[in-house]
């Protein structure tokens, strides 16, 4: 049995991974443990959220599948930081736990090319540094050119509760006991992390009469750049917002040795993620403060779970009981499932190209919570660019590597396989220099060009792109061909808009770069014939024109960086005068350029001079 594929594990980053390699055209094995949890959402039931939600919009404009999937299943649409500027807006959907896995199931099944195959996977088949396929529980052989890991939190998991621990899944079932040793013996370092989940409440036990409602905007969006909204807004289903309290805090403060992770168990090694703590975790970390705000989410049309989000805990279930009731609108409830912690292995990031294949093993790619991150978009944008490189690799052409001013999923992977990570890394705005560049509003003009190179986004789509980028000049032209005349009546107009008379025309061009002038308002003044995704991008553009040249010069001096190229095999222990831990360092994750030297943490900028002395010295690059 040869596959061109084998992709291990159906979660987000098996998805994208098994569709972007079919796709292509390459015969490709999905195996899962369980087809039921294909596409699963264990933990939170939402897609996107603040940086996330511009990564599903990066997966679509490559020809990925989790944005689509994501306007199928949502029950609220939400576009986070919408009165402050586009560099930090970012759309969330509250998804349906039923319908996503369901419909992603679909998608898959009715894919070319591709298989689903149910069974676990106990060992790696590897010749000469090389991966040639897989072993079955049974021991069964699977042979393939290229295999990509996607396993999850399922790696040796154990799930967490009070002084308790059990080797099991997220939802009970049985993990993949051998695999990491596996990888373990191939001279891999592994890491073990651990996340958390809140508990569900029954959702016709809340007093919603004391708890504030939180609504979907009033505008319809979609992940997709293909989509139409499929949705009314008056349909959304609503969240709502509570807080916790002192009595909240004091019940944790006095349960703290009972919690798997403050010494009900002694041996646990994993490290939980730092931006999404566990509710001890904050009243501990943050103790001058005097309430922590959760939400409260719907989890599915089918079923009456509602999720208590930022409230993850591995206290005993009696003691989350109390937890809970101390709640005001929560005082009643009931809970239908506790809220526990998992602890897993990982690879140490480092270990990987920019290509997400691995450098001990060729052909072995790992995407997902298995490179150390967390959150279904990192998994899903991990499993897309593996899909992407490896059918790259198979076509004999050059891979896709996305720098950090094209995309947050170039900042993310540049990240992990130049720093590494201590916790469960998680995508932030903060995380990216050029994010005004990196825009919720502009994926598909940065990226959906390489979804048509790769051959992920077909020729219907690529023209409707150069359309719109068509349409965006067009409409520049008209704001700057078109002048706005020094009347009475015009004057009165500016003044009633809160904005400065003026004495000589002004083109709309540069009218618009004044804050309070808004393209609607130039509308009542000027036809403009355009889709409002056109009228929109052309005002970000002129209005933060200057902004945004000054990140694209920035950018620029880095791309400069990376094009100083560094040889995968240099000795640096024969570069003198390196400080050891840069020595260290660069030996462990052997960057590619200059560029990359410099953002691995512990080298630093006299490092980098001694390094590009000794390059020019043996006329390694120019």
């Amino acid at each position: 049995m040869h596959y061109e594929v084998v992709v291990v594990g159906g979660g987000h980053a098996g998805c994208e991974a098994s569709l972007a390699c079919a796709r292509k055209n390459h015969k490709t094995l999905l195996i899962t443990g369980n087809i039921n949890n294909i596409a699963d959402m264990p933990c939170n039931p939402s897609i996107g959220g603040s940086a996330k939600g511009i990564v599903v919009r990066e997966i679509d404009a490559l020809g990925g599948e989790m944005g689509k999937n994501a306007d199928k299943a949502q029950l609220q649409m939400k576009m986070l930081n919408y009165k402050k500027g586009p560099a930090v807006q970012a759309l969330r959907a509250q998804a349906d736990k039923i319908t996503y896995p369901k419909e992603m199931l679909k998608t898959l099944q009715n894919q070319k090319n591709l298989e689903i195959k149910e069974d676990l996977v106990e060992d790696l088949i590897v010749e000469n540094d090389e991966i040639k396929g897989v072993i079955l529980e049974n021991g069964t052989k699977i042979f393939s050119d290229v295999v990509i890991l996607t396993t999850g939190t399922y790696l040796k998991a154990d799930i967490l509760v009070g002084d308790t621990r059990r080797r099991e899944g997220p939802h009970g079932e049985r993990p993949s006991n051998h695999l990491s040793d596996s990888i373990k013996k191939l001279g891999f370092t592994i890491k073990r992390l651990k996340t958390g989940t809140p508990p569900r409440l029954d959702k016709d036990s809340i007093k919603y009469d004391e708890i504030k409602i939180e609504k979907g905007s009033d505008k319809l969006y979609t992940f997709s750049f293909d989509n139409k909204p499929n949705y009314k807004l008056e349909n959304q289903v609503p969240c709502y917002l509570v807080y916790t309290n002192e009595k909240t805090h004091k019940i944790i403060r006095d349960n703290l040795s009972k919690s798997s992770m403050y010494g009900g168990l002694e041996d646990i090694e994993g490290i939980g993620p730092r931006y999404c703590p566990s509710i001890e975790d904050k009243v501990v970390r943050f103790s001058d403060k005097e309430r922590h705000q959760l939400f409260l989410e719907p989890e599915s049309l089918y079923y009456d779970d509602i999720y208590l989000q930022g409230f993850s805990t591995s206290m005993p279930h009696d003691i989350q009981e109390k937890m809970v009731h101390s709640i005001k609108g929560l005082e009643n409830v009931k809970i239908l499932k506790y809220a526990y912690a998992i602890e897993y292995d990982s690879i140490y990031p480092t270990q990987l190209k920019r290509t997400l294949e691995t450098k001990k093993i060729k052909n072995l790619y790992t995407a997902g919570q298995i490179n150390g991150t967390s959150g279904y978009e990192e998994a899903a944008c991990q499993g897309l660019i593996a899909g992407i490189n490896a059918s790259l690799k198979l076509e004999g052409k050059e891979p896709l590597i996305l720098k950090r001013n094209e995309a947050y999923i170039g900042v993310l992977i540049d990240d992990l396989v130049t720093k590494g990570i201590r916790d469960p890394y998680r995508l932030l705005t903060s995380r990216a220099e050029y994010r005004l560049l990196l825009r919720h509003d502009n994926a598909d003009l940065r990226l959906r060009r390489y979804g048509y190179e790769i051959g992920l986004i077909s020729e219907k789509q690529y023209k409707q792109l150069c359309q719109k980028e068509k349409d965006i000049e067009k409409l520049k032209k008209i704001l700057k061909n078109n002048k706005l005349i020094p009347t009475e009546k015009n004057n009165k107009l500016l003044k009633e808009n809160s904005s400065s008379p003026i004495k000589d025309g002004i083109t709309y061009f540069n009218l618009l770069k004044r804050p309070e002038i808004t393209m609607e308002w130039i509308e009542k003044l000027v036809d403009i014939p355009y889709s409002d995704e056109v009228k929109n991008q052309v005002e970000i553009q002129i209005k933060y024109e200057g902004y945004i040249e000054k990140a694209n010069r920035e950018a620029l001096k880095m791309i400069k960086l990376e094009e100083k190229k560094i040889p995968i095999d240099i000795d640096y222990d024969n570069i003198h005068n390196l400080a050891s831990e840069a020595k260290q360092k660069l030996k462990e994750v052997r960057p590619t350029s200059i560029g990359q030297a410099l953002r691995i943490s512990g080298v630093n900028p006299a490092d980098i001079s001694i390094l590009m002395i000794y390059l020019k010295k043996e006329k390694i690059h120019e």
